[in-house]
């Protein structure tokens, strides 16, 4: 990492906390700082001192629903204060200074787009109220996210995944440095969701500060290198997809064994030493085998039917779900 965070003025709320540069949480060139954020609403804690940061590129928000994402993007945007700690926007609060939102853009993952708008006049619209002077800009964002065909449509017979990519139109015309996105990806076909996430990457790439939140975990992995974890409004984990994947492998993983003759397949894997244990589904025909080395299994899994004659139906790791992978994280 990069050299320590300075905060640009004294935060109140904040605490001493050890060395940032060798922390993944945070980033050397932060456009976005949190420091040791808590928002609670009423008795429910949505986050509970958080520390993190963001900077240039693509990083995802992950966790599953109800870990906080929202309630994060909604403060790092000032539309939701925070009761402890403090939000720092290129240095400034963005719920105080309203400067901030200049080049700063959300894309919320509730509805907002007027249905009675065409998606041109809706971005147009924001264009205009925020004094965009280029008069291509409404036209290049529409291609951008591929809805010039559909621009001069009423946006309330959109489907959910147009409707999405309205709002991420409506968002770039501002040309933002900083662009939050949450949940961007949600309603949108295999297609428009790989159109999204080039997109994303191509952002990130010319510098912008792309936080994008997603409970989905293969959909952070192919846009984001890296990420931020949240479990109960608490950072669980930081840093690259492979580095939070790796760490998790001195933990027992469980992998499920269909084949013609499973007790066969059984014999010849528990001779392995990356073989923990193995138990027997009869319901469904098959083994799970329980391994510290999931890897080592996978690999020598094939050689083994095959040497033996054994045919395998599937091989699926019982406990690599995203909400399996954050219990693992939490422990």
């Amino acid at each position: 990492m990069d050299a320590p965070i300075h905060w640009p003025a004294p935060m109140p709320g904040t605490a001493a906390t050890a060395d940032r540069s060798t922390d993944p949480a945070f980033v050397g060139d932060a456009t976005v700082e949190v420091a040791q954020v808590s928002v609670w609403f009423g008795a429910k804690v949505a986050l509970s001192e958080l520390s993190c940061s963001f900077g240039p590129g693509v990083t995802g928000l992950l966790g599953p629903n109800g870990a906080g994402k929202t309630t994060l993007m909604r403060a790092m945007v000032g539309l939701v204060d925070v009761n402890q700690g403090a939000v720092r926007v290129d240095g400034r609060d963005p719920r105080r200074d309203r400067s901030v939102h200049e080049r700063m853009a959300l894309v919320p993952e509730d509805e907002a787009v007027p249905g009675g708008l065409t998606a041109r006049r809706f971005v147009q619209y924001v264009a205009d109220l925020h004094r965009v002077t280029d008069r291509g800009a409404v036209d290049r964002v529409l291609h951008e996210v591929g809805l010039v065909d559909a621009a001069d449509r009423r946006v309330d017979g959109f489907s959910k995944g147009m409707r999405q990519r309205t709002k991420v139109a409506a968002a770039l015309v501002t040309d933002p440095t900083v662009l939050v996105l949450d949940e961007p990806l949600n309603g949108a076909d295999p297609v428009q969701r790989q159109h999204l996430i080039a997109l994303f990457k191509q952002l990130g790439a010319r510098g912008c500060t792309v936080v994008v939140s997603s409970h989905v975990l293969n959909e952070v992995e192919r846009m984001a290198e890296r990420v931020i974890v949240l479990m109960h409004g608490r950072l669980a984990a930081a840093g690259g997809q492979r580095a939070i994947r790796d760490a998790l492998d001195d933990r027992p993983r469980h992998v499920l064994v269909r084949a013609d003759q499973p007790r066969r397949l059984a014999a010849a894997l528990v001779g392995l030493d990356s073989v923990a244990g193995i138990t027997f589904d009869a319901g469904r025909n098959a083994l799970v085998v329980q391994t510290l080395q999931a890897r080592d299994v996978a690999t020598a899994l094939p050689r083994l039917a095959r040497e033996a004659s054994i045919r395998l139906f599937e091989v699926r790791a019982l406990d690599d779900s995203l909400e399996s992978l954050f219990r693992e994280l939490v422990r």
